[in-house]
């Protein structure tokens, strides 16, 4: 299937690993001119390095910018004034006791995981308007409606996007420019692997008996009974960002496993 990105200008952040680099290169391989994103300018050509090899002639574009740090977010919209797709992907979580959770650190999970949203979607959000075309996408996580209690700063945060992703799309009305979140289940990505590889290393398991174990104890009602692939949550993201999405505007599309429960 043809998704008619070719031409198109995207901006994916959070970018050199993990779910932000799988729909980047998805989003290449459907012939978009992709920026990507990360803290430092050696994970940047660190991931430019391996998009190039795993889709020849794909323009690859690449911008660092810590989107804890304001004036690094400022450069990076300086930088790329103008995108055609905006995917809002840079997140940070950290399990941690509700009541060790100090002031400090519920300012610093919601600067970057729904301020670098917002700060971004407001500066492209009135050029997709003018041109009658865009697309905005936030991803948030099954954390949205469920709750993690070993991370709830994280899924607050990742409640807020909804809301954010919501109001936006209110704002499109009449218009040819979506606002979508997807929301990931558990999936096997950078820090996902570290984490099976140390508790298989603990409990001196297999690393496909600690997977068996994570679905059957903590995330019993999942379908799916494994990790997502990030290739799974890129192929949902890039449909949403083509053209053949007009009629998606303003949800929270799901792929998750089936972990979450509710129909709506």
């Amino acid at each position: 299937m043809d998704l008619q990105l070719k031409g198109k200008t995207a901006l994916v952040t959070g970018s050199t690993a993990g779910i932000g680099l799988a729909i980047a290169q998805k989003l290449l391989e459907e012939g978009a001119t992709v920026y990507v994103n990360g803290r430092t300018q050696a994970r940047v050509d660190a991931a430019l390095s391996r998009l190039r090899q795993e889709v020849p002639g794909a323009a690859a574009r690449g911008v660092a910018a810590d989107f804890s740090k304001v004036q690094e977010v400022n450069a990076l919209l300086k930088e790329i004034p103008e995108v055609d797709i905006l995917v809002n992907n840079v997140g940070m979580f950290t399990i941690k006791d509700f009541t060790d959770i100090s002031d400090a650190d519920w300012l610093g999970i919601y600067e970057v995981n729904v301020l670098s949203g917002i700060r971004l979607s407001r500066h492209y959000f009135p050029g997709m308007l003018k041109n009658n075309w865009g697309r905005i996408i936030f991803i948030s996580s099954e954390s949205a409606l469920h709750i993690p209690a070993e991370m709830i700063h994280y899924g607050v945060t990742k409640t807020a996007q909804l809301a954010v992703s919501r109001g936006l799309a209110e704002l499109t009305k009449g218009t040819a420019v979506t606002v979508n979140a997807v929301l990931p289940g558990p999936t096997r990505s950078e820090g996902l692997e570290g984490f099976v590889e140390e508790m298989s290393a603990q409990q001196n398991k297999p690393q496909a008996e600690v997977e068996k174990e994570f679905f059957e104890l903590a995330r019993p009602t999942s379908l799916l009974q494994r990790f997502t692939t990030t290739e799974e949550i890129a192929n949902l993201v890039a449909f949403v960002a083509s053209p053949l999405s007009s009629g998606t505007n303003g949800a929270a599309l799901r792929v998750d496993g089936g972990v979450v429960k509710t129909i709506a």
